[in-house]
Formats: structure tokens, C-alpha cells, sequence
């Protein structure tokens, strides 16, 4: 009996916690979460960065992402599963600084923005940090959000970049180009 109260009470504590939650996402001006996550890879910043520009690779190592495509040096079309359904969005590029920074936004459909930085630590190790801005949508989204689901993929996604990366040894392409800030 006491057992049962226990689990009683501490579910009764979750559904508190997460209605908190939830309430405070959809008050005026908190609409956006916002995370960030950084990793160490073991290779040079070049090779990391210049992979993070072959964004329709990204698929390759982002869960749920079933297809990126560039549309030109600033735009891109995102196609993925988002809280069981599948979405699809455009966003544009507003910075980037080789071997430094890639920032980006939504331009339709999912709400999104972030940027992306690369730090050299050597010759041969770079920090990457991804910052990120999303706005979940509906119900599901809104409870994954409270729960930390999008925190815990993006971990996994920059793990996964990292076991993709340090497998091949090389990137699978380059862009060097520069987009200012905008």
C-alpha cells in the first residue's frame, strides 16, 4: 500500500512539474526553448568545419532528418520527423565564417535558429558548440520539449557527427565560402 502511494505522489509531482513547464513555454514572449550542446572531435578544425557545410549529408547522422537540400549558397530545404510527423521547412544561412561560425534561421514552417561555432584546441581537436533556438509546435512537440527530447537528440546528433567524422578521417566535401552577417 504504501508503495502505491509513493508512485501516486510521484507521478502527481511529474504532472506538476511538467504542467509548470508547459505553462511557461506558452506565456507571451517564451514561446522559444532554446539549448546548447558542445563535443570535442578529434580532428582538425578544417575537416569540421568543411563537413558541417555538406548539409544534405546530414541525414547521415541526424536523427529524424530524412533530407536536407541546397537550394543555393544561403538556402536550404529541411525535410524531417518531428514528434511523429513529418515537417518540412526552409532556412536561410545569415553568417558564415570559415573554419569559425555558420548561423541560420527559419524561413518558413518549423520556427528555428541557431548557430553553430567551431573552436581549434589543436592541431588535430576542435570544440564544436551548437546553439539553438525552436519553437515546439502542438501538444507532443511541447511535452518532448519539457522532457528534454530535442536536448538529448542533438547530443546524440553531434555524437553521431563525431563517430562519422573520426571514422572517415576526412570530410566528405567543402564550402569555403563567406556569407556576412546579415
Amino acid at each position: 500500500m504504501l508503495g502505491k502511494i509513493v508512485t501516486l505522489a510521484a507521478v502527481a509531482a511529474g504532472g506538476v512539474m511538467l504542467s509548470k513547464q508547459l505553462r511557461k513555454t506558452r506565456e507571451p514572449g517564451h514561446n522559444m526553448s532554446t539549448m546548447e550542446e558542445t563535443i570535442e572531435i578529434d580532428v582538425p578544425v578544417s575537416t569540421a568545419y568543411n563537413q558541417w557545410t555538406q548539409f544534405e549529408e546530414f541525414p547521415k547522422f541526424m536523427e529524424g532528418v530524412r533530407e536536407v537540400r541546397q537550394l543555393d549558397d544561403t538556402h536550404l530545404h529541411w525535410r524531417a520527423e518531428i514528434g511523429g510527423k513529418e515537417e518540412e521547412w526552409d532556412a536561410e544561412i545569415t553568417e558564415q565564417v570559415p573554419d569559425t561560425r555558420i548561423a541560420w534561421r527559419s524561413t518558413g514552417g518549423v520556427q528555428n535558429s541557431g548557430t553553430v561555432s567551431f573552436y581549434d584546441l589543436s592541431d588535430a581537436r576542435t570544440r564544436i558548440v551548437l546553439k539553438m533556438e525552436y519553437g515546439p509546435k502542438g501538444f507532443i512537440e511541447e511535452v518532448g520539449d519539457a522532457l528534454g527530447i530535442v536536448k538529448m537528440r542533438t547530443s546524440g546528433d553531434l555524437r553521431r557527427f563525431k563517430e562519422f567524422l573520426e571514422h572517415r578521417g576526412e570530410e566528405t566535401g567543402a564550402w569555403r565560402g563567406s556569407i556576412p552577417q546579415h
